[in-house]
């Protein structure tokens, strides 16, 4: 069973506990990992794209010339596509591009992201994240008595006092703070270390276990 240290804002060891081996301790599966990672992203897409076919574009109304007699081919209208300012053959047309993950396989994603983060040593359990105000400040020295400087994702509980680190973090351009329930495959990957309350610990082995 995967044990982790747990210490607090300051840095200092406090005690250990054990991480549950069916969410922090299996045998990470890159396959789910990555087709999470694509359905992720390509859900972000906006899919705003849009170009005018022939319906669509201004003008054209009128035959440009007549049918026969002018020793060129017959044209019905100046807005036809082979003609500059025409419509546009089989352009991108607003479209969503989401996909969709069986529900077992996003929580073995999510789990083997986990898994990775401690196989790797990338995962940090504080005892909490509080800040007496809101000051960038104050986080900016927990961060560093943590070591946990270089693009972060910080996990709280939904019952964790962490409103005022939640306004300092978002001032930091490479961490990110979300709540237990939050988490996802994307966020995990991107960031470099992982910070945990111990509180969340708890919460994401009471989803996933």
């Amino acid at each position: 069973m995967p044990n982790m240290v747990v210490i607090n804002q300051s840095g200092e060891k406090l005690h250990e506990i054990t991480l549950n081996p069916e969410v922090f301790g299996i045998e990470p599966n890159q396959q789910v990992i990555f087709d999470a990672i694509v359905m992720q992203r390509a859900s972000m897409r906006q899919g705003t794209h849009d170009v005018k076919n022939r319906r669509e574009v201004r003008g054209g109304g009128r035959k440009p010339y007549r049918q026969k007699g002018t020793g060129n081919a017959r044209q019905g209208s100046i807005r036809a596509p082979q003609y500059r300012g025409g419509g546009i053959v089989f352009g991108p047309t607003p479209r969503s591009y989401a996909t969709k993950l069986n529900r077992k396989v996003r929580r073995l994603a999510l789990k083997s992201v986990l898994s990775e983060k401690v196989l790797s040593s990338d995962m940090i359990v504080v005892d909490k994240l509080e800040l007496a105000a809101p000051k960038t400040k104050d986080m900016v020295k927990v961060i560093e008595n943590i070591q946990a400087t270089n693009k972060t994702l910080f996990v709280v509980a939904n019952d964790d006092d962490y409103a005022n680190a939640y306004l300092s973090v978002r001032n930091i351009d490479t961490m990110v703070m979300l709540t237990a329930d939050a988490i996802n495959v994307y966020d995990i990957v991107n960031a470099n270390k992982v910070v945990f309350t111990e509180a969340a610990v708890k919460a994401v082995e009471e989803v996933l276990g």
